[in-house]
């Protein structure tokens, strides 16, 4: 795509990262075939080439408009097209400058502003969101329900975490945010599977919020805080010889697997951060390095049917397809087969909170979908697809290391 980027942004490292992207596209349109937005509402500018044009638009020095900013607004950053694109369109990195430049460029009204200034500081912060949660479960019937369908009904807990020095590999594990509030068994779960597996897990002192939050709510400067606070809290055990970063959320895994990208221009983490990013993997990775084990350590016997929600992270961000599935039988589950399994449940990080109308519409598909060869429980992998999906059923919804720990014991 021919492109004369204005003077604003031409020669700027994000310019040219923005170039070479707009290069790339030939417009053949395959990426609308696979865009949920596109699929529910029909109009061009609501899938990724039409986006990619507007985008383009704005780094030409085109006037920005509410109408532009809706239509970006309302991507959920599932990068489906990615995987689509014949052409290898980096279209989530491109998305990422342009949302930028027009929140730069065209300041929010007020209402839209307050709400994502509470949900960048809030939801990244375990201290201020465990105390949110617990305040809102207490009032749920009178929150908006965008808001009310986030909420668990009662916490989990956590089962103990193995001993953190039993073995000699040992690995790191990102704690998150939000995770940890609603979630606290998939970390130790992890942990515990691990250990069987001859690994040991532990997470760092100093490490929080791998930044996806503030990063995707336009506040790219704090997010990058965030990230340098993660990897000076990793790098001494990076120096010991960790030999992985395991993060349980796939959202948080392709945040993390993108610190190199995101701080390539800062002179004092841009190595760092590449380090962290190559370390980086999902659970399903180390485990699947170690399955021989794994099924010796298994006992034979079936465990029902199980419908698996493949998040756009994993499959489309991490690029892990198949894995877990594989694993799931491994485990002696029955894999139930899900239509449509490319496309997004809706969740996509806050995108349920401003995005409601098409969020539940997503999720309603995606749950008629997952319930259609009857399966006794659900499992995905990522915290946020889990909350999403949870609310909206009456089946039970599992982060699939559970599943697994479950089975070992």
């Amino acid at each position: 795509m021919d492109t004369q980027l204005a003077d604003f942004i031409r020669d700027t490292p994000a310019g040219k990262v923005a170039g070479e992207i707009l290069r790339k596209c030939v417009h053949c349109g395959f990426c609308t075939a696979t865009c949920p937005t596109y699929q529910l509402l029909g109009d061009e500018l609501d899938g990724p080439r039409g986006r990619i044009y507007l985008i383009k638009q704005v780094l030409e020095g085109k006037a920005v408009s509410e109408k532009t900013r809706d239509h970006l607004d309302r991507c959920l950053t599932c990068r489906s097209c990615e995987t689509t694109c014949p052409s290898g369109v980096n279209y989530s990195h491109l998305l990422d400058i342009g949302r930028a430049v027009v929140e730069e460029k065209l300041p929010r009204r007020l209402a839209d502003s307050v709400k994502r200034t509470l949900l960048k500081t809030v939801l990244p912060n375990p201290a201020l969101f465990g105390p949110a949660v617990t305040l809102g479960r207490a009032v749920k019937p009178l929150l908006p329900s965008a808001l009310a369908d986030k909420l668990p009904p009662t916490a989990s807990a956590a089962r103990p975490w193995p001993a953190a020095a039993a073995h000699s590999r040992r690995m790191l594990a990102l704690a998150g945010c939000v995770q940890p509030v609603l979630a606290p068994n998939i970390n130790a779960a992890t942990a515990r599977v691990l250990d069987r597996l001859g690994i040991s897990l532990f997470e760092a002192d100093g490490a929080g919020c791998c930044g996806a939050v503030r990063f995707h709510l336009n506040a790219q400067d704090d997010a990058k805080q965030d990230m340098r606070r993660n990897i000076d809290a990793w790098w001494p055990h990076v120096e010991a010889g960790v030999e992985a970063i395991v993060v349980t959320a796939s959202g948080c895994g392709v945040q993390v697997r993108d610190y190199g990208h995101i701080l390539a221009d800062d002179p004092v983490y841009a190595e760092k951060a590449a380090k962290i990013s190559a370390l980086c993997r999902d659970p399903a990775e180390v485990v699947t390095a170690e399955v021989e084990r794994l099924r010796e350590l298994l006992p034979k016997t079936g465990r029902g049917p199980l419908a698996f929600h493949a998040p756009c992270t994993l499959q489309h961000g991490l690029k892990i397809r198949g894995v877990i599935e594989s694993l799931l039988i491994t485990a002696g589950y029955n894999l139930t087969p899900v239509a449509d399994g490319h496309l997004c449940c809706g969740s996509a990080g806050t995108y349920s909170v401003l995005q409601p109308a098409l969020s539940e519409q997503l999720r309603r598909n995606k749950l008629s979908a997952l319930n259609a060869g009857g399966p006794a429980v659900i499992a995905t992998a990522n915290i946020g697809c889990l909350t999403h999906l949870q609310s909206g059923s009456v089946m039970p919804v599992r982060h699939w290391i559970e599943l697994v720990d479950e089975a070992l014991t």
